[in-house]
């Protein structure tokens, strides 16, 4: 049996690639789908089936075209009306090679979920693992709050029936292969780890200690974000999205041709780390750091050009993938080689404030200030400065009214990297006296410094 597990930092995405003799599937594919293409070459198989586990809202798939380059048959669920692929309905079946693929009807993060069940004839009739999809995570379970407010009880209930009813009894020994990971959005609390099986979830996902009646409460009343980026994933995923083949070629850019392009009305994004952004950035510039990339899709227009400032020249292809992966074909350059050029012609820079966490305590002790925390309502709750101010980072623009104006303002997220990208976006409307908390709660709680819940 050939077992390949991808992982899209970007949004946390897995996917897998799965086969036997010269046959395989792939379920959930990225976009890019050179990698399942290389995969199949390496196994020495052919890509039979894809298998799409519900329609997804933060990326875009690569069924379409991966599909079109191997002859692959596509199959998901019932719902909604997709414009490509086949039905794969409740208890169908598939061979490849010596592996059955049976298709489970899991309902509840969407109402045309599918798990897809594979067991391995050759060595017994005992299913072997389950691709979950966003039902089933490892440590948690997927958010119901896809079709609105009205319909978060029946979609809780739906899940919690689709996990206990449908995936659990395939047995403890049973390996989960979700399609997320730690740091997914369509999960508030995903282990930070990537194996599992159904008996140490059942030991030890949270959400499996809960009564059926405690279960839909917790669920319907979750709070999760919705990135606004994800209507176009909705789009792109339910018609097909543009052929992405090789991916574009970006065009490499003098200071002076990358500051004709700002003019022009271009969105720059700056992925290096919080400290070297803080000492100098291109105006109106986003922090968005490699390993928080995904939170572009909070910012990133589709209909404007997009520049890039990189750390290191090197990242160029992992970040155009990334982005690409949440549908921005429309990155047209980059500063050559890095911000040092921009800095070699005399063009000028903004800076933005940093503190580490005793220089921030002292200030609190001594001087009126407001702290801004920019994590998500659970972590907030976890533990917090007393007297902070909770705006989740992707959400800022739209609450800047909520923002005192009159004293200087402290971001602080866990660690300094959603904080960088948050206080970027204050400066970019325009805000002043802004300072980056470096090392964030996680230095606070370190230092002992008291903590509010």
């Amino acid at each position: 049996m050939i077992y390949e597990r991808l992982k899209s930092e970007i949004v946390s995405h897995l996917s897998y690639f799965i086969g036997s003799g010269n046959a395989a599937f792939v379920v959930d594919p990225t976009r890019d789908i050179q990698q399942y293409l290389e995969l199949a070459e390496k196994h020495g198989v052919n890509i039979k089936y894809v298998f799409e586990t519900h329609r997804n809202e933060d990326y875009v798939i690569g069924s379409i075209e991966l599909a079109k380059q191997t002859g692959a048959e596509i199959y998901h669920g019932d719902w909604p009306a997709w414009k490509y692929g086949n039905v794969a309905m409740d208890g169908d079946q598939f061979r490849v090679g010596s592996l059955k693929v049976t298709a489970l009807a899991t309902p509840g993060h969407t109402p045309g979920c599918r798990s897809y069940v594979v067991t391995d004839l050759a060595t017994g009739d005992h299913p072997v693992l389950v691709c979950t999809g966003d039902t089933l995570f490892i440590g948690d379970a997927g958010r119901t709050d896809f079709g609105g407010p009205d319909n978060k009880v029946k979609w809780s209930t739906w899940l919690y029936e689709s996990i206990h009813d449908k995936i659990l009894p395939l047995g403890d020994d049973v390996i989960i292969c979700p399609a997320h990971g730690s740091g997914s959005v369509c999960g508030a609390k995903i282990a930070n780890r990537e194996d599992s099986t159904l008996g140490l979830e059942k030991k030890m996902n949270p959400w499996l200690q809960l009564s059926r009646e405690e279960f839909i409460k917790q669920k319907s009343t979750e709070h999760h974000n919705y990135a606004p980026y994800f209507k176009k994933m909705e789009v792109y995923n339910l018609e097909g999205p543009p052929e992405y083949g090789l991916g574009p070629t970006i065009q490499a850019m003098s200071p002076g041709a990358f500051e004709r392009k700002l003019k022009e009305g271009a969105v720059v994004i700056d992925t290096r780390p919080p400290p070297s952004f803080a000492s100098g950035f291109i105006k109106d510039s986003y922090n968005v750091s490699m390993s928080r990339l995904g939170m572009a899709g909070w910012v990133l227009p589709y209909d404007k050009p997009i520049l890039l400032v990189l750390g290191n020249h090197l990242e160029l292809k992992e970040t155009v993938t990334g982005l690409a992966r949440i549908g921005y074909d429309n990155i047209e350059g980059y500063l050559n080689p890095s911000m040092v050029s921009w800095y070699l012609t005399a063009r000028p820079v903004e800076r933005l404030g940093i503190l580490t966490t005793p220089e921030l305590k002292e200030r609190l002790d001594t001087e009126d200030w407001t702290v801004l925390d920019v994590r998500s309502i659970e972590e907030y709750e976890s533990g917090h400065i007393e007297g902070s101010i909770n705006l989740y980072a992707g959400l800022l623009s739209k609450n800047l009214d909520k923002i005192p104006r009159d004293k200087p303002i402290a971001v602080i997220c866990k660690s300094g990297t959603r904080s960088g990208f948050g206080a970027s976006i204050l400066l970019h409307h325009g805000l002043e006296n802004i300072y980056n908390v470096m090392g964030g709660m996680t230095s606070w709680k370190n230092a002992g410094y008291p903590v509010a819940k």
